[in-house]
């Protein structure tokens, strides 16, 4: 695609509708914690945790992915299975006892209407099935290679091209 804040991205597509396509990149930590960062979030159990890079749209806009284990509540927007989306104004103190994995991002990836249809037409992007856990992933797992890996066919095979192939 030309654009290097998509290079070997993980892109988890949290709405797409006709106005267009909203994301999270999951796979680009950044060296900033969520406690400093937002100084509401500064005590308790989330305020040393890794903030994530969700792309380069509204890089000042926070939010988080959530995980959650039996009730939730208001709050809580399910995108899929048991992951929700969390707005980051809350309070810590707001969240429910059934969260189980949180993860912060600041920005997201964002699309206008048709354009990530456009992309998709021009094979810019594979488009895989989501799995729930990959948005919890180890920040050193090389989640890129670990998507494709476990595809079927000739796309598996992409797993192991290296980032710079002349280097090959």
């Amino acid at each position: 695609m030309g654009d290097n804040n998509f290079d070997r991205a993980v892109v988890f597509i949290i709405k797409h509708d006709q106005e267009g396509a909203i994301g999270l990149v999951l796979n680009q930590p950044s060296s900033e914690l969520l406690g400093p960062l937002l100084p509401h979030w500064e005590t308790g159990d989330f305020k040393d945790l890794t903030v994530f890079r969700g792309g380069p749209v509204d890089p000042n806009s926070a939010m988080a992915l959530g995980r959650f284990v039996g009730e939730t509540d208001k709050n809580t927007t399910f995108v899929l299975a048991n992951i929700g989306v969390i707005d980051l104004s809350l309070e810590p103190k707001e969240l429910p006892d059934s969260l189980v994995n949180f993860r912060p991002y600041l920005g997201y990836a964002g699309w206008g209407s048709m354009q990530l249809e456009s992309e998709l037409a021009a094979n810019a992007w594979f488009v895989v099935d989501a799995n729930p856990m990959d948005m919890f992933r180890e920040e050193n797992v090389d989640l890129w290679s670990m998507v494709l890996r476990r595809q079927e066919g000739p796309i598996s095979w992409l797993s192991n091209y290296p980032p710079d192939p002349r280097m090959n």
